[in-house]
């Protein structure tokens, strides 16, 4: 019988911030219960998943590590996410072998968790660290994107592709609700940001909303002693090569009186392409944003999941200028909250970025709208309700 106080638990991730920082602070809690946490994770996350007190199990990735690497076409974002499966499986069998786990957890874009989990006979639990499918789905969204890929010879190999490697690992599930729709989910975010909500299966999705933690590892930031305004400004940590909107926001707050702008540009810009930057705007290549945020009094977001959430858990309100993916849809989300406005990139001035976020900033129904939603968040449960859910999962 497993004794649930000493379970050896696996987490299978890729190397990515948007998909590891989400479970950081739930592998803490069960590493503090007592349980043996392996997370599997490419070479360059190591440090940080080692420092929420698992045990790195590092593997070899091909997925490509800047934004142009990704491609345009929709097929371009899925074909790198089962290559890298597929030769990332062996690697994963090699390192587990004699020390298979009791359970396993695993971010939504590692296919090989779901093939181990089904080799070793133990149950599996997604950890989702953004919005999760509802009943219709696949008829409203999923159809019309799977038409249009298997119109495609690319497309239809693509397909078949992955059917003949999940019958190769004794799995006869069709690739889609292979991917979308996992047997158990604990979904990393709060209910607020997932669209269509009441239709969302509860017996296989549970929302414990923002496990953040205090993120005292990031360090902190301290508010300049004269500065009556803070403005964030950050597009997270994928999609930052915009020098030409970081100049539009210096444009828009420098110098304005009162205004501190702490400006984030990510690793593919150099300061040198912004010309000259007032005394007013601190620039960074990265920051606690957490910290940051809890002195901020608005935030221009990309809108993805994890600043959306540090957004509402911290209530700033928020100008949504999304670049990608889910970013959209949540931008939507956080406007029809009244916390936020969705702001389209083309649409990007520095007159309507310093309008929107003056009008944000200074208006208290805002404010009151934000205050409700950070105590509905804080019924949802967290890192402690997620533990909760894991542990139930645990054979007996």
């Amino acid at each position: 019988m497993t004794d649930i106080r000493r379970a050896h638990i696996a987490m299978f991730s890729i190397a990515a911030h948007g998909h590891v920082n989400p479970s950081l602070e739930v592998i803490r809690e069960l590493v503090g219960r007592g349980h043996r946490v392996s997370y599997a994770i490419p070479p360059s996350f190591a440090e940080k998943v080692a420092a929420a007190g698992a045990e790195p199990v590092l593997y070899t990735s091909v997925l490509p590590t800047s934004p142009e690497d990704w491609g345009t076409e929709p097929i371009d974002h899925l074909e790198p996410f089962l290559d890298d499966a597929v030769q990332a499986l062996p690697q994963l069998v090699k390192a587990f072998d004699g020390d298979e786990p009791d359970l396993v957890l695993h971010d939504i874009t590692s296919y090989p968790a779901r093939v181990l989990a089904h080799r070793w006979g133990v149950p599996a639990v997604s950890l989702s660290p953004n919005l999760v499918a509802w009943d219709g789905y696949e008829e409203e969204v999923g159809e019309p994107m799977t038409a249009e890929l298997m119109r495609s010879e690319r497309g239809r190999a693509y397909r078949k592709r992955f059917a003949d490697w999940l019958a190769e690992n004794g799995i006869d599930q069709h690739p889609d609700p292979f991917v979308g729709r996992p047997r158990r989910s604990v979904v990393l975010i709060p209910e607020v940001l997932q669209p269509n909500a009441d239709r969302v299966d509860r017996e296989v999705h549970t929302f414990v909303g923002a496990c953040l933690g205090d993120r005292a590892d990031q360090g902190e930031w301290q508010r300049p002693a004269d500065a009556e305004k803070v403005l964030l400004v950050s597009l997270g940590s994928a999609f930052t090569q915009q020098p030409s909107f970081y100049r539009d926001c210096i444009e828009a707050f420098g110098d304005l009186p009162g205004w501190h702008v702490v400006l984030q540009i990510g690793a593919f810009v150099d300061v040198a392409e912004l010309g000259d930057v007032p005394a007013n705007v601190e620039v960074r290549s990265w920051v606690p944003q957490l910290s940051v945020l809890k002195q901020a009094d608005a935030f221009i977001t990309h809108a993805g999941a994890g600043g959306s959430q540090e957004g509402l858990v911290t209530g700033t309100p928020m100008v949504a200028v999304p670049q990608a993916v889910d970013q959209f849809g949540n931008a939507d989300m956080l406007q029809a909250l009244g916390v936020a406005r969705h702001l389209p990139r083309d649409e990007v001035t520095p007159q309507a970025l310093r309008t929107a976020v003056l009008a944000l900033a200074g208006d208290p129904a805002v404010a009151a709208k934000a205050a409700a939603v950070r105590e509905r968040m804080a019924g949802e449960g967290g890192t402690q309700r997620a533990a909760d859910l894991i542990e139930a999962e645990l054979p007996a």
